[in-house]
């Protein structure tokens, strides 16, 4: 049989595993911060009459800019943006893709702050710009002196910035994008798929955009829209930014029916943001518990909680499959990450905890482990 050696790969892409999360059949998944909530019966029927009104014109292709779709969701963000300022894509993995190819690419650099999402380095890989992780300072925090000192130092063209971050779950003080902004020479894009979950007060990147044309900012209706089946990111920038995207992005990429289907969604917005709330509480409510029971735990602004176990985090992540409560180790030594669920997810994982500690809910609670 034929493997990977046998092909004319790339050289730095051999050796290397494919991005993705275990996707196993266990009673509670909490792994990939999808949202928990189905999608609501009356929006089922709308998205389908949506894609029904689609179907008999697909020998056609697809508005090749999704102007409609794009319309929708500048309506959506406000901030004053409209259709020119906004870009959509098969999620905010292929926008940030998109920006890469047509910012970043071979003899060009872009840095991000780690730990963070693990798609931006792979992004990069794959568009040939070298990538440059920087760190965080104590409790995955990010100061305007530490990323400006870093920015400074590198001089990257594309620097990412995550707000909330993945997989802490921290949130950004504007003050820090702007002073990236001042430092940077190249463009600055501000992550933002889990802004839904901020707790309030928390000020989106979006409020930052006028008056500089090299920032942008990424969302997903995956997350708080509950619609990562349907595959929706986009982009919130100055025009120039989405002629630069257009440059790079395929022909019809988007097809008619995501088109139909994220409209459709966003005509139901209240309906399925419903649920962000919910999510909120019980992302709280893990934080609180977790806490209580003598664990660090990273603050959060979005849909997950990032919880130190101590010790080999593959062991506890191990320990609590075996509960059938599927969590995620994203590779920070002695940390795991656990999405917000439903209340009886979060009844399980909690009742999970307490077991592979061998303490009930109502015993005191452990020493912190760790040194930070």
């Amino acid at each position: 049989m034929t493997g990977l050696d046998d092909l004319p790969l790339r050289d730095d892409l051999r050796g290397r595993s494919p991005y993705g999360a275990p996707q196993l059949e266990v009673p509670v998944r909490l792994n990939t911060n999808e949202n928990s909530y189905p999608v609501p019966e009356p929006v089922v029927e709308a998205i389908s009459k949506a894609l029904a009104a689609e179907l008999r014109d697909l020998n056609r292709y697809p508005d090749r800019d999704a102007v409609a779709l794009r319309a929708d969701l500048a309506g959506y963000l406000g901030h004053g943006l409209t259709g020119e300022q906004v870009w959509a894509a098969n999620g905010s993995n292929e926008i940030q893709q998109q920006l890469l190819q047509a910012f970043g690419g071979p003899g060009r650099t872009a840095l991000g702050f780690t730990p963070a999402y693990s798609m931006h380095p792979l992004l990069a890989l794959g568009t040939g710009t070298r990538w440059v992780p920087a760190p965080r300072g104590v409790d995955f925090g990010l100061t305007a002196d530490e990323a400006v000192a870093q920015v400074r130092a590198h001089r990257p063209d594309v620097i990412f910035l995550c707000s909330p971050n993945n997989p802490t779950g921290t949130a950004l003080d504007p003050a820090v994008i702007t002073a990236v902004l001042d430092a940077a020479p190249g463009m600055v894009i501000v992550d933002e798929a889990y802004a839904e979950f901020a707790r309030p007060g928390t000020v989106s990147a979006l409020a930052v955009l006028p008056g500089h044309p090299r920032l942008v900012v990424t969302r997903t209706m995956s997350k708080a829209f509950g619609f990562a089946g349907g595959r929706l990111g986009y982009l919130a920038a100055d025009p120039a930014v989405v002629a630069a995207v257009q440059l790079v992005r395929l022909p019809y990429h988007l097809s008619a029916l995501t088109q139909a289907a994220a409209r459709a969604a966003l005509a139901h917005r209240d309906t399925l943001l419903g649920t962000v709330s919910a999510v909120m509480a019980q992302r709280d409510r893990i934080v609180t518990q977790l806490r209580g029971r003598g664990l660090r735990v990273a603050d959060s602004d979005a849909n997950f909680v990032l919880f130190e176990v101590g010790g080999d985090q593959s062991v506890a992540w191990r320990a609590l499959l075996d509960q059938g409560v599927l969590v995620r180790d994203v590779g920070l030594p002695g940390w795991l990450r656990v999405t917000a669920g439903t209340v009886a997810e979060t009844d399980a994982f909690l009742a999970a905890m307490d077991k592979i500690s061998g303490e009930g809910p109502s015993a005191p609670p452990s020493q912190p482990k760790g040194t930070r």
